[in-house]
């Protein structure tokens, strides 16, 4: 067994048990992971991110505390937080299966109808390591254009990773959304639903990890869902369909919501996604 001193202890601050080993856990884009093994036999997953923001990870146990309360899609348990981390009870990984993906897209149509206040959330949020503005707005097109599409169009245009005629499709196709997509009340959203936010168990479950909780557009959930690929992604769609029916052609709308994620990853990570974002832009016009 090893043991982390710097970690362990921390863990130990917060947790008052003491922790007997710690490994380094693989796979995370922004928060350095890292399994913990307690005295009493308790698994954990610690993430820590220096320099963070101090409302970071505080941020990110609130917006699983609200998911979890719609008992629908399964978040782990937050056992401990702090400005410079965040416990969580840990999930034994496994692979995805078709019944655990139908189970999956049952457990979101639960936690969408379970709803939201209004379009946006009582406090911004991140999304990566990108601040996430959420200031409510009175409808859906209004918070996707100005909340979701022109901050991170901005900041990837100041980036120099899209370009005046790529930013100027971007806003036209964002300002067609009132006109796009059917109006529906706020859905509680996990907010930053790829892949990589799904966690399979051991017992082929789907548990969601990283939320941008907010209230919006539920076909945004679905469209993120999408974008990378999701092993027995059909299977997810028609059992979530059965469950909580969507909007006539909702596949026709989903590169429209994809234009929030790939703005995000032209700030993160380049001028591909933004030319990405620009052709997917252009179909809606």
């Amino acid at each position: 067994m090893t043991r982390l001193p710097s970690i362990a202890h921390r863990a130990e601050q917060l947790l008052g048990r003491a922790v007997v080993s710690t490994a380094p856990v693989a796979g995370g884009d922004v928060a350095t992971a890292t399994k913990l093994r307690l005295a009493d036999g308790t698994q954990a997953l610690m993430k820590t991110l220096p320099h963070c923001p101090a409302t970071f990870f505080p941020c990110e146990a609130r917006a699983l505390a609200w998911l979890a309360e719609a008992d629908g899609v399964r978040i782990p348990e937050v056992l401990a937080v702090d400005a410079d981390c965040i416990v969580l009870r840990w999930i034994d990984p496994g692979r995805p299966t078709a019944e655990g993906a139908a189970e999956l897209g049952r457990e979101l149509a639960r936690t969408h109808r379970a709803g939201a206040e209004v379009f946006g959330h009582a406090e911004d949020g991140f999304v990566a390591r990108l601040p996430l503005p959420n200031a409510p707005a009175p409808t859906w097109a209004e918070f996707f254009m100005t909340r979701r599409v022109l901050p991170y169009l901005k900041l990837a245009h100041d980036r120099g990773t899209i370009d005046d005629t790529h930013a100027a499709t971007i806003e036209r196709a964002a300002a067609r959304v009132a006109e796009l997509v059917p109006e529906e009340p706020p859905a509680r959203l996990h907010g930053d639903l790829w892949t990589g936010n799904v966690l399979w168990s051991h017992d082929a479950h789907a548990w969601l990890i990283d939320p941008a909780a907010y209230g919006g557009h539920r076909e945004m959930d679905l469209a993120m869902l999408s974008l990378f690929g999701l092993p027995h992604l059909e299977r997810v769609q028609e059992a979530y369909d059965e469950a909580f029916p969507l909007a006539p052609d909702w596949q026709d709308r989903v590169g429209l919501h994809q234009l929030f994620p790939l703005l995000v990853h032209a700030c993160l990570f380049g001028g591909g996604y933004g030319v990405r974002a620009a052709r997917t832009a252009a179909r809606y016009l």
